[in-house]
């Protein structure tokens, strides 16, 4: 197993964390996150760092326990710094602008596609094809993102389409490549 719970959780000085039973409040200059922890799974906090104790060792405990303590970091982390995920729209005609708060896609649809605003994540356009989604939380900026890329995804044969940013992509040969048989 893991020994991911195990590692303590260090507090930077810009972060404030209070701890009420079973809820972990975490505040920091980008906003605020809480963490609801399971029964059998508890927190104490020492000066600038964060434990998080099981009540016995049963599989499911030690499972929980490792995934509690990642998402108590990543709660942490993301008021602090914000996270991030990159995405490329290619694709010849293919790009993206912010209108409003809104993302509008034009990806080879006979319309354009809009993207609505999502409460607590911040969206950027770099030029015309490069779009930065930003929040708090971990969790829902994978789920975003894998959201905008599911409006488009990338063609196997030529690799238009959205995809994250250092994606490498498996393209295809067509019909008219030689096969060795």
């Amino acid at each position: 197993m893991s020994k991911i719970g195990q590692k303590p959780v260090t507090v930077p000085q810009t972060v404030t964390v209070d701890i009420d039973g079973s809820k972990v409040s975490v505040k920091g200059k980008e906003g605020s996150l809480t963490v609801t922890l399971p029964e059998g799974i508890t927190i104490s906090k020492d000066k600038e760092t964060l434990v998080l104790k099981r009540q016995n060792d049963s599989k499911h405990q030690k499972s929980l326990h490792g995934l509690f303590r990642s998402l108590v970091a990543n709660a942490v982390t993301g008021v602090d710094t914000l996270f991030e995920k990159k995405l490329e729209v290619m694709g010849t005609g293919f790009n993206v602008k912010l209108q409003g708060e809104d993302l509008v896609f034009k990806v080879g649809y006979n319309h354009p596609v809009v993207f609505k605003k999502v409460v607590g994540v911040k969206y950027a356009v770099e030029g015309n094809n490069k779009v930065s989604i930003k929040s708090i939380d971990k969790q829902l900026v994978g789920e975003i993102a894998y959201k905008v890329k599911m409006i488009k995804k990338p063609d196997p044969y030529k690799g238009k389409g959205i995809k994250y940013a250092g994606e490498k992509l498996r393209i295809k040969p067509g019909k008219k490549a030689k096969t060795t048989a």
